[in-house]
């Protein structure tokens, strides 16, 4: 369903960190691969009118609203890509589905499994009209990644035994760090558990290609309170507090997940969520061990992925290094020649590529919503078994 028979028109709520990502996506896209809709970037939505009419300068959007409401209900909108904090997913998703209009949400999908819930009912109700539904998991768009996917699908590491994941950050180890949305459960669903470690359950079962039924973990929060932003520090008058207890406020959200996981083919999982890993800035690694062999990945070094193959002669096996840069790699064939490395932005490229093919040709984009509930679930049992210090099962 789009305006016109080759275009579709976006827009956009949200124009922070991830609407700027999202921004250079649909601007770089048709630039570089070749698409059957012409993307127009018709509008971007924020509550504050002057700081969203400069985004929309800056980021190449036609036009501004100030409310969501507003641009859910535009005539001229064909799809809406959701790029706010966790707690308004579901509100605006659903309100856009009902609107005839094709969604991309941020992850996680939601703040808790009833709302993810919610919105996989609007979607499974919109695609019988037609529309589309897309959580973004733009990691699965790294082209080491998809390489990893494609040896895993051809059995080239046999039987899987083990996956080992960590996602490790470090933006919040100073325990002066002010609160921020991320810090707040009420915004933000959790922690680490839900704000990078939804990353690491998506890519480990995509590239396995099965999905975890059960888990027991443990979350902990190392910093109790933090400073409230600056904005808060002024009373009426302009002047700073004189309680400083009042110019602090509670971290309601994880720092730390870790926990073990069982998939449903059998194989054993091992996960870890982190902001507090001292020196790592955005590490994503990934282990997969096989009966054939294995592979390894670190998002800190991501034109590569590390394949071993069990099949070959002892006198030279090892782990080989596969800079997956050439043509014949998922994605690279529109951008560089080999060896010219891509970068974090392309992964939200990838993604808009993906996404526009898919609707042009009437099929159901991947990760579904239904995928992002799956991992709402896992999330949710990990955050149970801490509470209850028990083993969680995963519906089918």
């Amino acid at each position: 369903m789009t305006s016109a028979q080759d275009t579709l028109s976006v827009g956009m709520v949200g124009y922070a960190f991830m609407g700027a990502a999202h921004s250079q996506a649909w601007r770089n896209a048709p630039r570089f691969f070749d698409l059957p809709l012409r993307i127009q970037m018709s509008a971007v939505a924020g509550r504050d009118e002057a700081k969203v009419a400069a985004a929309a300068t800056q980021l190449g959007w036609d036009s501004t609203e100030t409310s969501w409401q507003a641009l859910v209900t535009r005539d001229d909108i064909d799809l809406i890509d959701v790029c706010t904090p966790g707690d308004t997913h579901a509100e605006i998703a659903i309100a856009a589905l009902e609107a005839g209009k094709h969604v991309l949400c941020e992850k996680p999908l939601a703040n808790t499994v009833e709302e993810a819930e919610a919105m996989v009912a609007a979607a499974e109700k919109a695609r019988a009209a037609g529309v589309r539904s897309m959580v973004g998991f733009t990691y699965r768009r790294v082209p080491a990644i998809g390489l990893a996917r494609r040896l895993v699908a051809d059995g080239r590491i046999g039987t899987i035994h083990h996956v080992r994941a960590q996602y490790l950050q470090d933006w919040i180890v100073d325990p002066e760090a002010p609160l921020s949305w991320r810090l707040d459960k009420d915004k933000a669903g959790s922690g680490a558990l839900g704000d990078i470690g939804a990353h690491i359950v998506d890519l480990t079962q995509f590239i396995t290609g099965d999905t975890i039924d059960t888990v027991t973990g443990r979350l902990e929060t190392f910093v109790k309170e933090r400073p409230l932003p600056a904005e808060h520090h002024t009373g009426l008058s302009g002047t700073a507090g004189t309680d400083p207890a009042a110019d602090r406020g509670p971290v309601t959200v994880d720092d730390a997940a870790a926990f073990l996981a069982r998939f449903r083919g059998g194989a054993l999982g091992v996960f870890e969520a982190t902001r507090f890993a001292n020196g790592r800035k955005n590490a994503i690694r990934i282990e997969i061990n096989g009966s054939r062999g294995s592979l390894a990945f670190d998002f800190e070094d991501m034109n590569v992925l590390h394949f071993y193959d069990g099949d070959d002669g002892a006198a030279t096996a090892g782990f080989r290094r596969i800079l997956a840069t050439e043509a014949e790699h998922p994605y690279v064939a529109a951008w560089w020649p080999p060896g010219h490395l891509l970068g974090y932005e392309h992964g939200f490229t990838h993604q808009v590529v993906d996404l526009v093919n898919d609707l042009a040709h009437g099929m159901d984009p991947m990760p579904s919503f239904a995928d992002g509930l799956q991992v709402q679930r896992v999330l949710a049992a990990v955050e149970t078994s801490s509470d209850t210090t028990t083993w969680q099962e995963i519906p089918a």
